[in-house]
């Protein structure tokens, strides 16, 4: 890389430039005077000027800045500052070219999802009195909702016409109206059959075209089984329940016994595979944990 003229303090330059001229605010020019003062320190540990970092030498700023611990969102951040850095750079006719060209951005990494082992959700099947009504409605509801994955919108809104006891399949209608059809399995199909039994005492004097219904007979809203869902947790003794965690547990599971992802991916309703594929990522996470646990060598 040759320099036309090299100016005695291009950092200066270029953060006068954001201030004056691009009139950025003061909480930015900080981030970009903290990005450059790490980018300063890199050059001096490679015994060169900034101004003659190639683009070899920006791939291991970036490599050190990862192994540092920094999180994606920082390295990417700080990936913005030295490509504005070099392009003011090369603008102000200090470089001929820009080094930063062609980097790669580095991915924000997405949180494991949280799942609840086989055990635990065991646990909470049982939580319900099945003894009453109201609690024949809570274990049916929650069995359809580990067999099939559903969305919490999806189950409060099923309809009796959506479920097929005879061939044990439940028909949900997703996001964007998408229909797709689950299998329930033996256990949920049962409890369904049971529920179904005294469905008529909960609806009392009503009629309704939804399957799940509340004690007074109307449809049961989105919160009010959340907040059963919650109780039935801390009963159980396995921590705070959502109906999302049920659906990770539902996934992971399937993953767990050697389903394909394809398969999980039609059950949960993603329409991407690429949001189906974070599963594999916490079964490949609890292969490791097995190994280093069990393993002799490990």
């Amino acid at each position: 890389m040759s320099a036309m003229s090299v100016p005695n303090d291009p950092e200066a330059a270029f953060l006068h430039y954001l201030s004056v001229e691009k009139g950025v605010s003061a909480n930015t020019l900080s981030a970009y005077k903290s990005d450059l003062r790490k980018l300063l320190r890199f050059a001096g540990l490679q015994k060169k000027d900034v101004i003659a970092l190639d683009r070899l030498d920006l791939i291991d700023f970036v490599s050190n800045l990862r192994q540092s611990g920094l999180g994606p969102r920082s390295v990417a951040r700080a990936l913005v500052t030295v490509r504005s850095f070099y392009h003011y750079l090369v603008w102000d006719g200090h470089l001929r070219r820009d080094p930063s060209g062609n980097l790669e951005t580095p991915r924000s990494t997405r949180p494991l999802p949280q799942f609840l082992s086989t055990e635990e959700v065991e646990r909470l099947l049982e939580s319900p009195d099945v003894a009453t009504n109201s609690g024949v409605r809570d274990k049916a509801m929650l069995e359809v909702l580990y067999a099939s994955g559903l969305r919490v919108s999806e189950l409060v809104s099923l309809r009796l016409i959506d479920v097929n006891l005879d061939l044990g399949f439940v028909t949900a209608f997703g996001k964007g109206s998408k229909e797709r059809t689950v299998p329930l399995g033996e256990p949920a199909t049962r409890w369904v059959g049971k529920y179904l039994a005294v469905r008529n005492r909960l609806l009392g004097d009503r009629n309704s075209p939804l399957l799940f219904v509340s004690d007074n007979g109307l449809k049961i809203t989105r919160q009010a089984f959340w907040k059963r869902l919650v109780f039935f947790g801390q009963c159980a003794k396995v921590g705070h329940v959502t109906p999302h965690l049920i659906r990770h547990s539902f996934a992971t599971h399937l993953l767990e016994n050697s389903a394909d992802l394809r398969s999980v991916q039609m059950m949960l309703g993603h329409s991407d595979i690429s949001t189906t594929e974070i599963y594999t990522h916490v079964t490949n996470e609890r292969l490791r944990e097995i190994y280093r646990k069990y393993h002799p060598r490990a």
